[in-house]
């Protein structure tokens, strides 16, 4: 077989991956329509598969279990998730902060059975969400890390402090969906004053992490 007859005989194995990929990509977005707002007891395969309009089968063909699928629901909203929190490199240091707590609120606001599984780390030990949770926590202090000093790969004291504050950040936010008694964009404030603070604590500490002239101005 010669390379026109390889690449033709490619074709339709490449055209049903992209078919497969496109027809789970689908399946993941009615998933996280169906589990924004409801846990993942609250929801059966038939009552997926029901208010999907397809057959189960083909949630086990892609996800193998519910719980596979459920886990690729809360992978795919999370990276969603991270992604915007580390964009707007462009954008001046306290914009930045802003919209990544902004969006991380607007996702615990609209995603809230998925934020509270990832935060809680599931039913009982689940070593799989607790590796998403942390991965998000790890990928928000980088996201604070490179805002406020211009690099990730920080000292294990500053990186302690800022990884304390999103720790709280989880704890405050769990309460501010379950209670929405704050408009959204007071809490956003009230935790861009908080990391101000836990800044200066790190610059107090460590002096070669200066804490950003906002989060001084803060103080005064």
């Amino acid at each position: 077989m010669n390379i026109s007859d390889q690449r033709a005989a490619a074709r339709p194995r490449a055209r049903g991956t992209e078919r497969s990929v496109a027809r789970r990509a689908e399946l993941i977005a009615i998933g996280r329509r169906l589990f924004a707002d409801r846990s993942y007891d609250a929801l059966s395969m038939d009552d997926i598969a029901r208010q999907a309009h397809v057959a189960k089968g083909l949630i086990y063909y892609y996800f193998q279990s519910k719980r596979g699928y459920y886990l690729a629901i809360i992978q795919d909203s999370v990276a969603d998730l991270v992604t915007f929190a580390a964009s707007g490199l462009q954008l001046p240091q306290v914009d930045r902060v802003q919209r990544t707590i902004d969006s991380y609120l607007r996702y615990a606001e609209h995603n809230q059975a998925a934020y509270r599984t990832v935060v809680s780390g599931g039913v009982g030990f689940d070593t799989e969400v607790h590796a998403i949770r942390d991965g998000v926590r790890e990928a928000i202090v980088a996201t604070i890390a490179e805002g406020a000093y211009g690099r990730t790969d920080i000292a294990p004291l500053a990186r302690m402090g800022l990884l304390a504050w999103v720790c709280s950040v989880e704890g405050a936010t769990l309460d501010w969906i379950d209670r929405p008694e704050l408009p959204r964009d007071t809490m956003r404030e009230l935790l861009v004053k908080t990391l101000g603070g836990a800044m200066r604590a790190i610059e107090e500490l460590d002096p070669s992490y200066p804490a950003p002239e906002p989060a001084r101005r803060d103080e005064a």
